[in-house]
């Protein structure tokens, strides 16, 4: 029988699996075929709102988004405990129910429930985060909306919370709405109000009411709000819709943000340091105002209909071109587009996905699971390869282009993966020792680990500053098979980073090429707003150009190689460099691949699109 109308299917392959292992049926009800399956797919996952991107954490959690916004905007390391969820509190009770520890009490919501969330905060709330010195706040996101069965018992808790730690310790700012009707273009109150109203009801009071807005609302509306939400005006911060999210952060400090959680927390901030720790933020900021010539990077996936599946990798994209004063123009293309199949079934699609990539100033093949969209890009590390196009491949990026190696130049015409085809007689990508086939939770090889480079020259590796190692985040189940490194090698590619056994190999270089690079590991996790990944940063310097340049001057980049209106070439032509001073922007390591920019007793007006925030 066919699946009823309700059912969600999350992953395609296993979908098109269960259904070819019944074709007789679903021919006979639907004629259908793999391509109308595909089809299929499309339509239920715009449909239903599928998972957006896994983030890792240095512990190997898997986390959501949110926790990777709160690392790239803080510049700051989180574990798998900053995640709380129902489901850990739960079982944390229940395991503490089985050991006796309640002696033989009803366990109920309140107060063992309530007592393990305040519990769990406190004991997080003193986990470093940044060194290892304690953290001075620790920020709680209470997820959801006022009033849902699901949040009710944190909400609970930190009622309670709010009176355990006193008030001096404790300070609650609610997010609300503020819709705006085209018909009328008056700013609605009423969602805040009611949403307050609903809190205030549950014992919790807000100290600060963020009003999100599509546009920015008046001092009249502020004072309705405060009349009737019980807070000072000064307390309505309103956020407006803006260019750009790194003006947010300005745009809370102008509303004085600062002064009031100083004096609300008692937390002793020098503010004369404050002009100097925001300025190399405010030039972010400004910079994606002002940068005008753009870079065309294009994204070959299969999960490019919902841009959120590569989220961090956009981010670290983002980036990097920003850094060197470029404006990303991200060109998503679908892999499946790519081969040969679409050629037969739908020529148009497929010669308009291949226009835009030849006409891209570089390719990044991100990660991902399952067969479909392989091939096509594996036809996308060929095309780079063979035109000495910029590429950077990340985890199946890598296991791609290695296949394609495999294929083009050795000849090996049956290479391919066990993940896609488990009875290939040139299994050029294989499973992991951790990997049992079957069972898919727990089998993954997460978090950070290091990463040996070679003794040979490579262009990551001075990206990264010549360290010896190198520490990033996994997220893989496959891996390059070792035993045809030698013949890989042999024919050009070099594996110029390993894992501490020297048995996995975890970067690859392509000799005589421009930039062609790729990593087992994922570099987008530790890509900040003011420290860009290194590989990302070279994708985007190979795609204009300038990387050459750029490590001849010892990982350098002048004002004028930074300015929108001034390229390499032109101070070749001129032979002579800029007279300005040169900014020293030398790649080192902070966290595993954070850049810094200057040394430390430069003034901020000085310093580079890469500086780093002071601590």
């Amino acid at each position: 029988m066919a699946p009823k109308k309700s059912t969600i299917v999350l992953n395609v392959e296993q979908f098109i699996h269960d259904i070819e292992e019944r074709p007789a049926i679903w021919n006979r009800n639907f004629h259908c075929n793999k391509a109308f399956l595909e089809q299929m797919w499309d339509e239920l996952s715009g449909t239903h709102k599928l998972p957006s991107e896994v983030y890792v954490l240095d512990d190997g959690a898997e986390v959501d988004l949110d926790l990777g916004n709160y690392e790239r905007f803080l510049d700051i390391t989180l574990h798998r405990n900053n995640n709380i969820t129902t489901g850990k509190i739960y079982r944390l009770v229940i395991e503490k129910e089985r050991r006796g520890d309640y002696l033989g009490k009803t366990v109920q919501v309140v107060p063992h429930i309530t007592d393990a969330i305040q519990e769990w905060v406190e004991s997080v709330a003193q986990t470093p985060v940044q060194g290892s010195s304690k953290p001075q706040v620790c920020i709680i996101e209470l997820g959801g909306t006022i009033g849902d069965i699901e949040g009710m018992p944190f909400v609970e808790a930190f009622r309670q919370f709010q009176f355990r730690v006193k008030r001096e310790n404790f300070c609650l700012a609610h997010v609300s709405l503020v819709p705006l009707p085209k018909a009328t273009g008056e700013p609605k109150t009423k969602p805040t109000q009611s949403s307050v109203r609903e809190l205030r009801g549950c014992g919790l009071s807000p100290d600060l009411i963020v009003c999100r807005s599509e546009k920015p609302i008046g001092l009249e509306v502020k004072e309705k709000i405060s009349n009737f939400c019980h807070v000072d005006p000064d307390q309505v911060i309103c956020i407006h819709d803006l260019s750009s999210i790194y003006h947010v952060p300005i745009l809370m400090e102008q509303n004085g943000v600062i002064e009031f959680l100083n004096e609300r927390l008692k937390l002793k901030i020098d503010m004369s340091k404050r002009a100097k720790c925001l300025q190399h933020w405010r030039d972010l900021a400004r910079r994606t105002e002002t940068v005008r010539r753009e870079v065309n990077i294009a994204i070959v996936g299969k999960y490019t209909k919902f841009t959120d599946s590569y989220a961090s990798v956009v981010k670290a994209v983002q980036h990097a071109a920003l850094a060197v004063n470029r404006k990303p123009n991200l060109i998503f293309i679908e892999s499946c587009l790519l081969e040969q199949e679409t050629l037969q079934r739908e020529p148009s699609k497929y010669h308009k996905e291949w226009q835009k990539l030849c006409e891209s100033n570089g390719i990044l093949v991100p990660g991902g699971f399952g067969a479909r969209g392989m091939e096509g890009k594996i036809r996308a590390c060929q095309w780079a390869r063979e035109n000495r196009k910029p590429f950077l491949g990340i985890c199946l990026g890598l296991q791609a282009a290695v296949i394609e190696f495999a294929r083009n130049v050795l000849s090996l015409q049956d290479a391919n993966s066990t993940e896609i085809n488990p009875e290939t007689t040139n299994p050029l990508v294989i499973d992991m020792p951790e990997h049992h086939i079957g069972q898919m939770g727990g089998t993954m090889r997460l978090g950070k680990r290091t990463t040996i480079f070679s003794e040979q020259t490579s262009i990551i590796r001075k990206l990264y500053g010549n360290p010896r190692t190198v520490d990033e985040r996994h997220r893989h189940r496959y891996e390059v098979n070792p035993q045809y490194v030698s013949q890989l090698e042999s024919h050009g590619m070099r594996f110029v980073g390993m894992d501490e056994d020297k048995k996995r190999m975890e970067i690859i270089e392509l000799r005589d090429h421009p930039y062609f690079v790729a990593t087992q590991y994922h570099p987008e996790y530790l890509s900040r707003p003011l420290k860009p990944s290194p590989p990302f940063l070279g994708l985007i310097l190979a795609s204009e150009g300038r990387l050459k340049s750029y490590i001849d001057r010892g990982c350098r980049l002048s004002p004028r190689q930074l300015s929108d209106a001034s390229s390499d070439e032109d101070e070749i032509l001129n032979g002579k460099s800029s007279p300005c001073k040169e900014i020293q922007s030398q790649p080192k390591l902070v966290n595993g691949n954070g850049l810094t920019v200057g040394d430390n007793n430069s003034d901020p007006e000085e310093e580079g699109a890469c500086g780093g925030i002071g601590a």
